[in-house]
C-alpha cells in the first residue's frame, strides 16, 4: 500500500503539462494575455498574499489544470533570454523536489525534454519515472513569448500532460507571466489518488480559500486540487528563481537558484514546506551532476 501512495505522488507531481491538441496551435496574443490578468485582478481571483502572483485551478472529469499568474520584476528581454531554450528548461524543472533529472535532447529538428521524476529525497534513476516532452516555442518575438512542453502519458494510466508560458511586456522592467499545466487521468490514478488523500496526504493544503470557519478563518482546498496547486506554485516558483539567477555568471546560477526557490517556497511553508535548506541544496547538487555525467535512457511510447 505504501508503495503504491508514494507511486501516487509521483504521478500527480508528474503533472507538468497543458490542454490537448497541438502545440504549437495554442498561441494566444499579447492583448489577450493582459485582458485575462486585468480581470482577474480586478477580481481578485487566486490572489496570494503581498504577492502579485494569481492561483486558480479546476478538477473536471479525470483533467486537472492550474494556472498563474504573475508580474516578475524583470523586462521581457530577460524573461525571453532565459526561458526560450529547451536546454534552460532543466535548469527550472531539476529545482523541484521530485525531479531527479533532467536532459534536453535534439533529434532533427525536433527538440526534447527527458525527464525523471521521483520522491522528495535520494533516488536512483532506476526507481524514477520517466517522461519525454516535446519543446515547442509558437513565437518568441518582441512583444510575445509562448512555450509549450507536452508528454503523451506518465504512470498509473495518466496521459496528455501539458506546461505551457507565456509572457508579454507590462511595465518598465516588469512582465507578465502566465504559466498553465494540467494533465488526464484514469481510473488507477483515481484510485490512487483518493487511497493517498485519505492517508499520507489527508492534512495537506492547497492555497485557494473553499470556505470560511464560523470565527472567518479561511477554509484552504485539500484533496486533488490542493495538490494541484501545490506543484502549479512550485514549478512557478522554479520559473521565476531560474529567471533572476539567469543574468548571472553561469558559475553563480545554480547556486542562486537553488537558494531562491528554497527561500520562495518557505514563504508559503504551510503548503510548501518539505526538508531543510540544507539537505535540499545537497541532494540538488547531487542529482544535477548526476544528470550531466549519466545519459537517459531510451523511451517509447
Amino acid at each position: 500500500m505504501i508503495s503504491v501512495l508514494r507511486t501516487l505522488g509521483i504521478a500527480l507531481l508528474l503533472a507538468l503539462c497543458f490542454g490537448a491538441g497541438d502545440l504549437r496551435a495554442q498561441a494566444s496574443t499579447p492583448d489577450a494575455l493582459r485582458a485575462r490578468f486585468a480581470a482577474i485582478r480586478a477580481n481578485n481571483a487566486g490572489s496570494l498574499i503581498e504577492r502579485s502572483v494569481y492561483l486558480l485551478s479546476t478538477e473536471v472529469s479525470g483533467r486537472m489544470s492550474g494556472d498563474v499568474y504573475a508580474l516578475v520584476d524583470h523586462p521581457y528581454a530577460d524573461v525571453r533570454s532565459a526561458l526560450a531554450d529547451a536546454s534552460h528548461w532543466c535548469g527550472i524543472l531539476i529545482l523541484h523536489l521530485n525531479v531527479k533529472y533532467c536532459r534536453a535532447v535534439t533529434t532533427g529538428s525536433r527538440q526534447q525534454v527527458v525527464t525523471g521524476v521521483g520522491r522528495k529525497f535520494d533516488q536512483p534513476l532506476s526507481d524514477v519515472y520517466w517522461a519525454k516532452f516535446e519543446f515547442a516555442m509558437p513565437s518568441a518575438g518582441d512583444g510575445y513569448l509562448s512555450i509549450g512542453l507536452q508528454a503523451p502519458a506518465g504512470p498509473l494510466n495518466t496521459k496528455d500532460y501539458r506546461f505551457v508560458v507565456e509572457a508579454v511586456p507590462f511595465a518598465e522592467r516588469q512582465s507578465l507571466l502566465h504559466m498553465t499545466y494540467a494533465y488526464s487521468y484514469g481510473l488507477a490514478a483515481d484510485w490512487a489518488m483518493h487511497a493517498y488523500l485519505a492517508t499520507i496526504g489527508h492534512d495537506k493544503l492547497g492555497f485557494s480559500v473553499v470556505g470560511r470557519r464560523t470565527d472567518g478563518r479561511p477554509i484552504l482546498v485539500g484533496g486533488v486540487r490542493g495538490v494541484l496547486e501545490r506543484n502549479a506554485l512550485r514549478y512557478y516558483l522554479a520559473i521565476e528563481a531560474y529567471v533572476r539567477a539567469h543574468a548571472l555568471p553561469a558559475s553563480a546560477q545554480l547556486s542562486r537558484s537553488l537558494d531562491d526557490w528554497f527561500a520562495a517556497t518557505e514563504r508559503f511553508a504551510l503548503q510548501l514546506h518539505e526538508i531543510d535548506r540544507d539537505t535540499y541544496v545537497e541532494m540538488k547538487l547531487r542529482e544535477v551532476r548526476r544528470q550531466q555525467t549519466t545519459d537517459p535512457p531510451p523511451i517509447i511510447y
